[in-house]
C-alpha cells in the first residue's frame, strides 16, 4: 500500500536515483572543471548586492553553468552534469575545490544532487533546483538549517543538520553548496524496544519539538496557533468530502475529532513537517542527523508523531514515547496521541485531493482503496472514546438500600453558637 506524502504540497514521490558513480573515477574530470570554476571565480565581483552566501558569476561563471544539458528560462530547466555542478560549487563556496564526486548521486524532477569531495577532504553536497519554486524552497530551507545548526552548536540538540555553505543563482540555475553529514536513512521495520535507537527517535523528536520557535518564524517559514490549525484541517476536509470520493462514515468520524475543542488545546511547536525514513539519518545506533526541512512550520507537534505511529512497530511505541516525554520539557498534551491519529488518517484524504487536482488516475484510485480499508477497519467507532460519566444519585430520587444490608446508628449533636466574646 502506498503512503500518502507528508505536506498537500509535497512533491509526488521521488523517482529511483540513478546510479552513483564510482567516486574514484571521475578525479581528472574534475580537476578540470574546478580549473573553469577557479576562473569563473576569479571573474565574479565580491561586491554583489545579492544576498549573504550567494556568489554572483559573470560571464566565465555561466560558460560552467552552461555543462552538461544546459539552462532554460522561467519554470522547469534542463539538468547539468555531475561534473558542471562540481564546477559551479567552486563559485558558490570560496575555497572549495573539487577533488572527487562522491556520495550522494541522486535525480529527480526537483532536485539533482551531487556529492562532491575538495581537495582538502571535506565532503558537500551539491543541489541543483530544477525550478523556481524548489529553488525558492531550498533557500528558505537553508535559513532553517543556520538557525538549528546554531542551537546543535549550543548543544541544546544530540543531533546535527547540514550546514549551508553558499549558493548561486546566475541565468535561471539555483544551486545550493551543503555540508555532508555521513548516515544512513532509518529502518524503523528494524526498531526494537528498549533503550537504543528507538528511545533515541523520540528523544530527537522531542528536541526538535522543544527548540525556540523563534528558529521557525525569523527563517521566514508558517507560524500557526492551534485554532489555525483545526481551521486548515477542516477545510481539507471540506475539499475532500466535495470530492465525493470518502466514505461518509469517515467523514463524520473526523468531523466529530475536529469540532471536540477539547482536543485541539495544545502549545504550538517547532514543526519537521516531513519525517520519513530518508530524513532521519543513524549512524552507530544513534541519531546523527535530520534532514528535509523544507516543510517546517510552528504548529501542532502530532504531525510529526503521525509518522511514529503509522509507521513504526507497535512494542517500540512506549520506548518512543518515555523518551519523547523526557525530553518534551513542558510536558505533552492529554490529546497528542489522539491527534496523531486523526493526522495520520487525514493524510489519506490529502493523497486523495493531491491525485484528483493533479488529474492523476492512479493516485485517486489508490487513495480511494486505502480510505476504503479504513472506513472498514474502523466502522463507527469515533475516532476519541467519549469518557465514562461517574455515577451520581439522580435529584429527587431515593434509593432503597438492601434489606440485608448492615447499618450503624448515627447521634444527633446540636451546636449551639458561641460567644464571640466567650460569655
Amino acid at each position: 500500500m502506498s503512503q500518502p506524502p507528508q505536506s498537500p504540497d509535497a512533491p509526488d514521490a521521488a523517482e529511483p536515483p540513478a546510479p552513483p558513480a564510482d567516486p574514484a573515477g571521475p578525479a581528472e574530470p574534475v580537476g578540470r572543471a574546478a580549473s573553469a570554476g577557479s576562473a569563473a571565480r576569479a571573474s565574479s565581483s565580491p561586491g554583489s548586492p545579492d544576498s549573504a552566501g550567494a556568489a554572483p558569476a559573470t560571464a566565465g561563471g555561466a560558460a560552467v553553468a552552461g555543462g552538461g544539458e544546459g539552462a532554460s528560462t522561467g519554470g522547469r530547466r534542463g539538468r547539468r552534469s555531475a561534473l558542471a555542478l562540481a564546477a559551479m560549487a567552486t563559485v558558490a563556496v570560496p575555497g572549495l575545490n573539487p577533488a572527487r564526486l562522491a556520495l550522494p548521486q541522486s535525480r529527480t524532477e526537483e532536485l539533482h544532487v551531487v556529492g562532491v569531495v575538495d581537495t582538502q577532504g571535506r565532503h558537500w553536497e551539491v543541489l541543483e533546483a530544477s525550478s523556481d519554486a524548489m529553488g525558492a524552497s531550498l533557500e528558505a530551507e537553508a535559513e532553517v538549517l543556520r538557525r538549528v545548526g546554531r542551537v546543535a552548536d549550543a548543544g541544546r540538540i544530540s543531533f546535527d543538520v547540514s550546514r549551508a555553505g553558499g549558493s548561486l543563482r546566475n541565468q535561471g540555475a539555483h544551486i545550493q553548496v551543503r555540508s555532508h553529514i555521513e548516515g544512513r536513512p532509518i529502518a524503523v521495520d528494524s526498531l526494537r524496544p528498549g533503550p537504543g535507537l528507538s528511545a533515541g527517535l523520540g528523544k530527537v523528536l522531542g528536541e526538535i519539538h522543544e527548540m525556540p520557535t523563534a528558529v521557525i518564524s525569523e527563517s521566514g517559514m508558517p507560524v500557526y496557533t492551534a485554532e489555525e490549525v483545526r481551521q486548515r484541517w477542516l477545510s481539507l476536509l471540506d475539499d475532500a468530502a466535495a470530492t465525493g470520493k470518502v466514505p461518509p462514515a469517515l467523514l463524520g468520524r473526523w468531523e466529530e475529532a475536529l469540532e471536540d475543542t477539547a482536543l485541539w488545546r495544545f502549545r504550538p511547536v517547532v514543526v519537521h513537517g516531513d519525517l520519513a525514513e530518508d530524513n532521519v539519518l543513524t549512524a552507530g545506533g544513534a541519531v546523527v542527523s535530520v534532514r528535509g526541512w523544507t516543510q517546517a512550520h510552528v504548529g501542532d507537534p502530532a504531525e510529526d508523531m503521525a509518522w511514529i505511529y503509522s509507521s513504526v512497530p507497535v512494542d517500540c511505541l512506549d520506548s518512543i514515547e518515555d523518551a519523547y516525554d523526557v525530553a518534551r520539557a513542558e510536558g505533552v498534551d492529554k490529546h497528542l496521541r489522539d491527534r496523531a491519529e486523526l493526522v495520520s488518517e487525514l493524510g489519506l484524504a490529502r493523497w486523495l485531493l493531491h491525485g484528483v487536482r493533479g488529474g492523476e488516475q492512479a493516485v485517486v484510485r489508490d487513495a480511494e482503496s486505502m480510505l476504503e480499508d479504513l472506513a472498514a477497519q474502523v466502522g463507527d467507532t469515533p475516532l476519541v472514546a467519549p469518557a465514562t460519566p461517574r455515577l451520581a444519585p439522580v435529584p429527587g430520587e431515593r434509593v432503597t438500600a438492601d434489606q440485608d444490608a448492615s447499618t450503624s446508628p448515627v447521634a444527633m449533636v446540636s451546636v449551639e453558637p458561641q460567644d464571640p466574646d466567650g460569655a
